[in-house]
């Protein structure tokens, strides 16, 4: 076993990459007001942003699922990834040297299987890169990429490389290098021969595919030789860190531009996607051997954003398979906010023979957004039947009249249905403009409100309605208490220069919502608000380590983001929060004594009772200290 990451150093790594940097490499952030930026969660599925990131405090939270963390926690659970293979990617990142406590250095073959499976990738790219452009026999894949226009430097650009014929050339590099052949066998890298592993990639062209956050994953490899019975392309099969349908070739290289444009290219294979980004298409994107799916439209839809210019054009083949794969992209249509086109090439070509035949801004104007991806499928359905027949007719419209029906748009929704009823030659016209109507509304009646998808600011969803099950006791803020002791404790996170030191002398009974007295107990143990004056993220840190189960940490990470509810956040207004809160604990005292004193005026101890009086007096004196002078009574 490795041994634990040196405490110094996990704060090293948090302190050296920005939270907001790291999240950028997943999804687009944009401006949420105080200093916070929000987007898509990655986490779950929503179409208006929940999902919140504080580069000041280096923590996100998404109002939506709960979930939330630092910098650390993101990495773990975008990536799947442990603690220290988290903590090991970010300080590869950031260049920093990890020392291990249990037995110095992490020794290379003591990381995490994940670190360890991307480090086999990595070094095996590069290797197939270096064959490619210096290997003799690597001549063939060379004079391949040269007969689709693809020059040396575009072979670097995006990484193409070789693998060689032998049998285990890349595996006994590897070996070399301190990988095992279990690992090289987990990497999909090798597979099992008769004595032994041997290389799974032998003859071909190899394009590294990699994740969003640019490590190598996988490869897509292309046959170059007759002698190879194999498929035309091969790709790595399923492993621990590549998954074909959440894997996207080029993402890496299109998401700042997606991302800035609001639009995206799909297209059908590597050399399509260097077509594209060579003549200027840099949004262009492609499966690696599976069909478009729920699962990458999720990984575009976080870059996109789902505002309503986005637009994503899908490229197809002129042929019998491309129509399928058009049609099968539609039927995922309805997932994006986003409006999806098609465009097919004149004669069938795909963007890299058009980029041969007819240069660099055929490529251009192909993918310029033109027909509509529902009015290309409705043309495919319409084709396949009868229309001279009344029989051909009515199967087409139970058809097609579905697809209009999803149209989002109803304005659009209506002038389709008029389009359709002449493409089928009905004329009645109304007759098929009722048909979708129809359809549209039972679809909706069936799904009920959207309440998830419509989601309204954090702050608002907390006053108008109770808290999900896993931050505890519903809660809602219509209740003035659990409001005001809400945003002392943000106030003791984000801003603990404010409340401190008076905060601190709160005790947790002051608390009266549960999770809040949970949180309160989490600060005290994580050394008082006082300790997050000098050092406010380290601060946030201590909590959340300090949270005795996820269902507190979950709660400090949800109070450390959420805005607080005041445009000017100062002193006073701090004062105001710490006085409302000890006020109503005074109050409540003064309560307890009240009755108290009720029962030992009737045959009571008269001490006792003597020394109940004297508390409440003293109390009573405190509460109007508090209600004349304010903060500085406390």
């Amino acid at each position: 076993m490795a041994g634990r990451i040196n405490d110094e150093d996990v704060k090293a790594v948090r302190d050296a990459v920005p939270i907001d940097a790291v999240v950028s490499e997943y999804l687009q952030l944009r401006n949420a007001g105080g200093g916070n930026l929000k987007g898509l969660c990655p986490f779950h599925d929503e179409k208006s942003p929940s999902f919140q990131v504080s580069p000041s405090k280096g923590l996100f939270h998404c109002f939506g699922c709960q979930e939330g963390g630092d910098t650390i926690t993101f990495v773990m659970k975008v990536d799947h990834l442990s603690f220290s293979e988290a903590v090991e990617r970010l300080a590869a990142q950031a260049g920093i040297t990890l020392r291990y406590e249990e037995g110095g250095y992490n020794p290379a073959h003591q990381r995490g299987e994940r670190i360890r499976l991307v480090e086999a990738h990595k070094i095996a790219a590069q290797w197939y890169a270096e064959q490619l452009a210096t290997s003799p026999e690597a001549e063939t894949g060379r004079i391949f990429l040269a007969e689709r226009g693809f020059d040396q430097a575009a072979a670097v650009h995006f990484g193409v490389g070789y693998s060689p014929q032998g049998w285990d050339h890349l595996t006994r590099y590897l070996r070399g290098k301190g990988f095992t052949d279990k690992e090289l066998i987990l990497s999909g890298l090798s597979q099992e021969g008769r004595r032994g592993p041997i290389d799974r990639f032998r003859g071909r062209l190899m394009w590294p595919i990699r994740d969003i956050g640019g490590e190598v994953v996988g490869f897509g490899a292309r046959k170059l030789y007759e002698a190879d019975t194999g498929p035309k392309y091969l790709n790595t099969p399923e492993t621990a860190i590549y998954k074909k349908s959440q894997v996207l070739y080029g993402i890496d290289l299109a998401k700042k531009e997606i991302a800035k444009s609001s639009r995206a290219v799909v297209v059908e294979g590597y050399t399509d996607v260097m077509a594209c980004h060579l003549a200027g298409v840099t949004t262009a994107i492609a499966t690696c051997g599976t069909a478009f799916g729920g699962e990458h439209i999720k990984i575009l839809r976080r870059l996109l954003m789902d505002n309503g210019s986005a637009r994503v054009i899908f490229t197809f083949d002129g042929d019998a398979a491309g129509q399928k794969a058009a049609l099968r992209a539609f039927e995922d249509d309805q997932k994006f906010a986003a409006e999806t086109y098609i465009a097919i090439a004149p004669d069938g070509m795909d963007p890299c023979d058009l980029r041969l035949a007819k240069g660099d801004e055929a490529v251009a104007d192909l993918v310029e957004p033109r027909t509509p991806l529902f009015e290309f499928a409705l043309r495919q359905i319409v084709s396949r039947y009868d229309l001279d027949t009344p029989a051909g007719r009515a199967a087409a419209l139970d058809e097609a009249a579905p697809i209009v029906a999803k149209i989002k748009n109803s304005g659009a929704q209506h002038e389709v249905a008029v389009e359709l009823a002449g493409m089928l030659g009905i004329l009645d016209t109304q007759f098929v403009v009722r048909r979708v109507a129809q359809l549209a509304r039972w679809a909706r009646d069936g799904k009920g409100p959207q309440t998830q998808d419509r989601r309204r600011p954090a702050e608002q969803q907390w006053t108008e309605a109770p808290r999900p099950a896993n931050s505890g006791p519903a809660l809602t803020l219509r209740n003035p208490v659990f409001a005001a002791e809400r945003e002392l404790l943000k106030l003791a996170l984000q801003r603990p220069e404010l409340v401190s030191p008076a905060f601190d002398a709160y005790g947790v009974d002051e608390f009266t919502a549960p999770p809040y007295a949970a949180v309160r107990q989490a600060i005290a143990e994580a050394g008082g608000a006082e300790y997050g004056v000098p050092d406010p993220q380290e601060y946030l840190v201590r909590v959340r380590e300090a949270a005795p189960d996820d269902t507190v940490r979950a709660m400090v990470t949800e109070l450390a983001v959420e805005p607080i509810l005041r445009r000017t956040v100062d002193e006073t207004y701090a004062g105001t929060v710490l006085v409302q809160i000890r006020r109503r604990a005074v109050e409540r005292r003064i309560r307890d004594i009240q009755s108290q004193m009720t029962r030992l005026s009737t045959g009571g101890d008269p001490a006792q009772l003597a020394a109940v009086q004297n508390e409440m007096w003293v109390l009573q004196q405190y509460d109007q200290a508090l209600r004349e002078r304010g903060a500085e009574a406390l």
